[in-house]
């Protein structure tokens, strides 16, 4: 199976075009046009969107509107982007909301076979440590630990590189790769209240952000994404197959309906999205100390077009990650979007 999550960096960036076009002979199956749509997101508030979607039927609903009655949706929790795209390399899944780094590699390397249908959210990320020795960028040494999604390709490890460009030069880039671990998110929220575990910084997401920050002692920001790529990065999409949306438009339609419809409940009715959001995950977290985080700047981009892509996709080009530079955002996604003022 193709690993975009693999052990090493090396592997993760390196696997060659024609590895993922078989992968997608394969799944071609699955992309023939569907009633039974399976999606998969990660944990955190980031995807509160797909919470409202699955609680609410609301692909069920628009898609019935759209002229396709009967449709079911199931819903999958990876704790990393690079799972999520095994799963829809292998047909196994047909819609991801993921991160903008794997959208743009499994763009790039399946000659635009993959492509993203519309954003979910553009919350900031923060890279947070316990070590009270680290106060920026420029402290850490080659055995302190950072914990991201997934090596070399998550968004949080392209901010890193592109944070360490700016801090060291554009040539070093890829100082800290060395430094990143694979951790899920609770997986690493779980390391950094353990005084013994050697992960002591995570490049974080809300909600964890906020309960490292409230419940770890020592933790304090090193860096956030806003700051890094100068305003909002959209961190969660929904992506797929060129073949499966080729196959299924009137399901692209109703993802993007529905979305749209979450992200309005979201910006209207707070408590009762966070509820859903509670009810859903199992988030044992307040409904208060909720509220009271989505209060905090940043926290209520939810937007359907993608926000600061075209700057990753850059970076990604210059150091070779990528093999093609997109000429717009409207490269990597599908003309249901183009109708949006994207970046």
């Amino acid at each position: 199976m193709f690993e975009l999550s693999g052990r090493s960096a090396a592997r993760a960036a390196g696997l060659l075009a024609a590895t993922l076009m078989v992968a997608l002979w394969g799944a071609e199956a699955s992309a023939q046009q569907k009633t039974e749509v399976s999606l998969s997101r990660q944990p955190g508030i980031f995807y509160m969107p797909s919470h409202i979607i699955e609680k609410n039927k609301l692909i069920e609903k628009h898609a019935a509107a759209l002229g396709v009655p009967g449709v079911t949706t199931k819903w999958l929790t990876f704790s990393g982007g690079g799972a999520q795209t095994d799963a829809l390399l292998s047909g196994s899944v047909d819609i991801l909301n993921t991160g903008t780094g794997n959208l743009l590699l499994l763009w790039d390397r399946t000659r635009g076979g993959v492509k993203g249908i519309v954003a979910t959210s553009a919350q900031p990320m923060t890279l947070i440590s316990r070590d009270p020795h680290i106060k920026s960028i420029k402290d850490f040494g080659p055995t302190d630990k950072i914990a991201v999604p997934t090596v070399k390709v998550s968004t949080q490890a392209i901010v890193l590189q592109i944070a360490a460009a700016e801090a060291f030069g554009a040539d070093q880039w890829n100082k800290l790769d060395t430094n990143t671990v694979q951790l899920g998110h609770p997986d690493a929220y779980t390391a950094l209240t353990n005084p013994q575990h050697e992960v002591h910084n995570h490049f974080s997401i809300p909600p964890y952000t906020f309960l490292e920050m409230k419940n770890v002692p020592g933790a304090h920001v090193v860096l956030n994404s806003p700051d890094v790529m100068g305003g909002p990065l959209s961190q969660a999409q929904f992506f797929t197959t060129t073949k499966f949306a080729d196959a299924n438009p009137k399901i692209i339609q109703a993802v993007r309906d529905a979305t749209k419809e979450a992200q309005d409940l979201i910006r209207s009715d707070t408590k009762t999205a966070v509820e859903i959001y509670k009810e859903i995950t199992g988030d044992k977290t307040s409904v208060e100390d909720l509220l009271a985080w989505l209060k905090e700047p940043g926290m209520m981009e939810w937007n359907l077009e993608p926000q600061g892509t075209m700057k990753f996709a850059t970076h990604l080009a210059k150091i070779g990650t990528i093999k093609t530079q997109p000429k717009a955002w409207t490269d990597y996604y599908l003309p249901v979007a183009h109708d949006l003022k994207g970046n």
